[in-house]
């Protein structure tokens, strides 16, 4: 696993290994513990793509007919926080979701990639928490203001790298105060990551370090301040967040 930490006024990626993080600096390493390190977002995004109705169970739950491609939308990076950090209840909504979700994490900057060359660039997997203003999202009729307030972004807390996890049968889960919200599995997104990657790529360009959330299953529902949210996945990790007030 990789994660970026810092430490003073230092700010670095290093190896986790348990507690430890080892550092590489050249011909020696610098190795610390995680509770003398601040975490933070393990990598950072130029750009966060999110993946809508992309579980049959949750498209199940909607009662909405199953998409004939993926239906994608941005977050800009400015709305990304790490594991630990504080989600902030925007004051001018009155219903804030958490959707758990898997996220891919880009290696290199790549365009056109086609389903079968997907593996080669991805560095690795994390948690995400799509944080969504439900009612902003109904009122505007569109996705970009309900998702793109600031600490809408949660992910973390650390890549696992591709290599070393197969996600393809992962559970993904989310509590709200320890209580079990979301329960499923990876295998049952509708368009699976090749897939993601091939669509996507042939829009845009994907730089190193980019965010893929691939989508949320069934059991989407309500935070408020004071919750704490933990997103879940098996092989991967668990990302935690409260809930606070502005």
């Amino acid at each position: 696993m990789i994660g970026r930490f810092r430490f003073d006024d230092e700010v670095f990626t290093g190896t986790v290994n348990g507690d430890r993080v080892v550092v590489e600096r050249g011909l020696y390493c610098d190795t610390y513990t995680l509770d003398e390190l601040e975490t933070l977002p393990p990598v950072n995004p130029s750009k966060i793509i999110c993946v809508g109705l992309n579980y049959i169970d949750h498209a199940r739950e909607l009662e909405m007919e199953l998409p004939g491609y993926p239906m994608i939308f941005l977050k800009p990076p400015s709305a990304v926080i790490g594991h630990g950090d504080m989600i902030v209840y925007p004051p001018v909504s009155q219903h804030v979701d958490y959707e758990a979700e898997l996220a891919v994490v880009i290696g290199k900057q790549c365009r056109n990639v086609p389903a079968t060359y997907a593996d080669d660039v991805i560095l690795g997997y994390t948690c995400f928490n799509d944080v969504t203003a439900r009612d902003i999202q109904k009122a505007d009729g569109q996705w970009t203001r309900a998702k793109s307030f600031d600490t809408f972004a949660p992910f973390g807390p650390f890549v696992v790298m591709a290599e070393n996890v197969d996600i393809s049968n992962a559970y993904i889960r989310s509590r709200v105060n320890g209580q079990l919200r979301q329960d499923s599995s990876v295998n049952n997104m509708i368009f699976d990551i090749p897939a993601l990657i091939e669509f996507i790529s042939h829009i845009m360009t994907l730089e190193k370090g980019d965010v893929i959330a691939t989508g949320t299953p069934a059991g989407v529902g309500q935070l408020y301040p004071g919750d704490t949210v933990e997103i879940e996945i098996e092989g991967v990790g668990t990302l935690e967040n409260e809930v606070v007030k502005p």
